[in-house]
């Protein structure tokens, strides 16, 4: 099995769409005249931005999946079972055969690969702030509850003094230095000026205000 490049002539997948249906998508495409078989690979992106899969080219071997087209006519289509959260991105190669010698057909323009979000997953979060009478400095603690495996460059702090930031160029950005991993993470104490605030904020809110749902507790 080898990927080839499309060039003017080879077949092509074209009209890739998808339908959701709860817990499962549907996939459907136009079969190139001559191609009796695809290899379809799927690729949970919850971790990256839109656009981002091509990264992965060419995928490994074990991650695609052959689908005949009969397969296709008899099902009406390709379903597959949603199983993550975030997003998800299929891309559908023509397969052409050559001497017993598979080759699949990879579309620059990206037309075979369509992606999806099945959901945002929610990191719920709660700050405490502690501060004595006497005392020039206040702690904070930060508690993060989080559905999914959330990467530290998702997430920062943001402290201002006087008041609460609004947003992360309301005050001075603060990078957290581990992945939080799925579940509760209660992170070690912070020491701030008595009068100073601090926020959780996405560091990319497009970014990943697509994945991710983040809820004060």
């Amino acid at each position: 099995m080898r990927f080839i490049e499309s060039e003017e002539g080879l077949p092509l997948i074209t009209q890739l769409s998808y339908k959701i249906d709860e817990d499962r998508c549907k996939l459907l495409w136009q079969w190139p005249e001559g191609i009796q078989a695809v290899y379809i690979y799927k690729r949970s992106t919850d971790r990256e931005q839109q656009g981002e899969y091509e990264y992965d080219y060419p995928p490994s071997v074990s991650g695609l999946k052959l689908y005949t087209r009969e397969e296709y006519k008899s099902a009406g289509g390709y379903y597959d079972r949603i199983d993550t959260i975030g997003l998800v991105a299929y891309t559908v190669y023509a397969c052409m055969m050559d001497d017993g010698d598979k080759r699949l057909v990879h579309q620059s323009d990206a037309e075979n690969t369509v992606e999806f979000s099945t959901g945002r997953a929610k990191i719920r979060y709660s700050i405490s702030h502690k501060s004595g009478l006497l005392r020039k400095y206040k702690t904070v603690q930060i508690s993060v509850l989080a559905e999914i495996e959330i990467p530290k460059e998702v997430l920062c702090y943001v402290k201002k003094q006087g008041n609460y930031p609004v947003s992360i160029e309301d005050g001075t950005v603060y990078p957290f230095l581990r992945d939080f991993p799925s579940g509760r993470s209660t992170l070690p104490v912070i020491e701030v000026g008595k009068n100073d605030y601090v926020r959780l904020f996405f560091t990319d809110g497009p970014k990943y205000g697509r994945l991710y749902e983040l809820i004060p507790e």
